[in-house]
């Protein structure tokens, strides 16, 4: 099975007048594979998936297929809902489409328990039973924590189930999988310690920046994986005021204004209930990002 690691971005979903802007949204994928991005995730929480139609969730995977096809560049889509049988339509729809792999948010509100949790997953990999999968593990949103002893099962009895995005902000969380299952591939869920993930055995991330700095994230994890632990480290620390201030309000309001801010979208929209982020952190963000360097499309 051909799996997915390394430096891997949750796409941001640009909108024009409503509707999603196909060759925006091109483009964007086009500047991650130009700055050495691993991976493209659309449809993810940061690609606003909860307020996609099912047919745009569908024409986003299908444009970063397209747009990744012949590169280096892998597709790993998002496929996730709080409903068991939902998310297996979107997994084989996304299989359909021809990606690389799948990542599955832990089902949200609903709240079941650790077994409704491995049942759960259990039905989505095993619907798609020749693609790589990864769980995506973030309880601040889902209200809910695949927990260890979960985790290790699942990969344990389902064989396309290769890794989890661990998004619980928890370096203790990695250390435990990583001690017990040095082979499961842990990825960083938040952009702030990728760089400790990476050192402590973690094989990729999957982040919000790198829709702005690509080519800062792809090297930060070239150099870790590539055991150059100085190097990722002062990288780490040098985005670390602007991984700070894309989430002072909820992702991804501030990190679609800092594409549109750098000129890398023509419209800056939402879809409710998202809003524009406040004045002050619009000038906060601005602030910030004068400190680096944005490479255009």
């Amino acid at each position: 099975m051909n799996i997915v690691t390394g430096s891997t971005t949750a796409l941001i979903t640009p909108f024009r007048n409503g509707k999603l802007d196909e060759q925006a949204y091109a483009n964007l994928i086009k500047r991650q594979i130009n700055n050495g991005i691993d991976a493209v995730c659309p449809v993810g929480t940061t690609g606003e998936s909860a307020t996609l139609t099912y047919d745009e969730d569908k024409r986003c995977i299908e444009i970063a297929v397209e747009v990744c096809r012949n590169t280096n560049t892998k597709v790993l889509a998002g496929a996730g809902s709080n409903s068991t049988s939902e998310a297996i339509e979107a997994a084989k729809t996304a299989q359909k489409c021809g990606v690389d792999a799948i990542f599955s948010v832990a089902p949200y509100y609903n709240k079941p328990s650790q077994e409704g949790l491995y049942q759960h997953y259990k039905a989505i990999a095993e619907s798609v039973s020749d693609l790589p999968f990864m769980l995506y593990n973030v309880p601040g949103r889902t209200v809910v924590d695949i927990e260890a002893d979960t985790v290790i099962r699942l990969f344990d009895d389902i064989k396309n189930i290769y890794g989890i995005k661990e998004a619980t902000g928890s370096l203790d969380r990695t250390i435990e999988l990583l001690s017990r299952r040095p082979e499961l591939k842990v990825f960083s869920g938040d952009d702030a310690i990728d760089y400790p993930i990476l050192a402590n055995g973690g094989a990729g991330i999957t982040s919000v920046t790198s829709n702005l700095l690509p080519d800062l994230k792809s090297q930060l994890v070239k150099y870790a994986l590539a055991g150059n632990f100085t190097a990722s480290k002062a990288l780490n620390d040098k985005l670390y005021p602007i991984n700070k201030v894309l989430f002072v309000e909820s992702n991804p309001v501030m990190i679609k204004a800092a594409m549109y801010i750098a000129g890398l979208i023509d419209t800056l929209e939402y879809r409710l209930p998202l809003i524009h982020p406040s004045a002050e952190n619009m000038r906060k963000l601005e602030l910030v990002m004068k400190n680096y360097e944005i490479k255009g499309l």
